[in-house]
């Protein structure tokens, strides 16, 4: 079968299916596995080229919603006529079903249900682990610094950091992602700052952008030098890739 990828979490399943050899065809911002870089590349995942799409003859693309704006990649792809099936997952659950879902439009159900147990027995070892760490930090994330955002209840890193062992300071608010200010950050004091800032590299971002914020100095975080720079491509993007993120933090908190 000839697949295409419309972002790279997409991309990212089906390396984790095994099945990255399928790809003829991927958005210009997947960049992992390395096999992707040398296919045809259609675009920013915003806006892309539905006429290379077209030409390139896909028996299956892999859409998404995962980022506002998706949308008009869906509908050009139904007008034409191109078949296609749509990711949006929100949760780590939802993660593991959509292998399941893009195993079984390849035809491929066995593959789907062998990764999806594979990504769950990863994830039960990991939780357990957390579960009996000696203690559970208040972890503040960033996605974007000005102006502010973080994941609040309902995005997947609220589950990471529970699963690592933590607790997301922003698990109170009932939204994917929230926007929020420096003083409201202060308030919630958190033990470690990870700071994962959506399409920046961790090599560009330099830790002082963080302490030399005004009073920021008096948080516990920065007191105690924690502040994790993270690889935005292991947190921020709703792929498997997440559980090596997972397994990052939790050797990060708890050694």
């Amino acid at each position: 079968m000839r697949v295409i990828s419309l972002c790279p979490s997409n991309t990212e399943i089906m390396e984790f299916l095994g099945l990255t050899n399928l790809l003829v065809g991927v958005d210009d911002f997947s960049d992992w596995p390395e096999a992707v870089k040398s296919i045809p590349q259609l675009g920013p995942d915003l806006s892309i080229n539905l006429d290379l799409v077209e030409e390139l003859k896909p028996d299956l693309v892999l859409a998404s919603l995962s980022v506002p704006g998706m949308e008009k990649n869906i509908e050009g792809l139904v007008a034409r006529n191109i078949p296609h099936i749509v990711l949006n997952p929100q949760s780590l659950a939802d993660i593991e079903n959509d292998l399941v879902i893009t195993a079984n439009a390849l035809k491929m159900p066995e593959r789907g249900k062998e990764a999806a147990n594979r990504f769950r027995s990863r994830l039960e070892n990991i939780k357990q682990e957390g579960a009996s760490a000696d203690w559970s930090p208040k972890l503040y994330w960033e996605w974007w610094p000005k102006p502010v955002f973080t994941p609040g209840s309902i995005n997947w890193l609220t589950e990471v950091s529970e699963a690592a062992g933590g607790e997301n300071v922003f698990k109170d608010v009932e939204l994917a992602s929230v926007q929020t200010d420096w003083d409201d950050i202060k308030s919630r004091n958190p033990d470690y700052i990870c700071v994962a800032w959506v399409g920046v590299r961790k090599q560009k971002v330099k830790k002082e952008l963080i302490t030399n914020r005004p009073g920021w100095e008096e948080l516990d975080a920065v007191k105690n030098d924690r502040i994790l720079i993270l690889e935005e491509e292991l947190y921020c993007r709703p792929s498997p890739r997440l559980l090596d993120g997972l397994e990052k933090l939790h050797r990060l908190l708890h050694g």
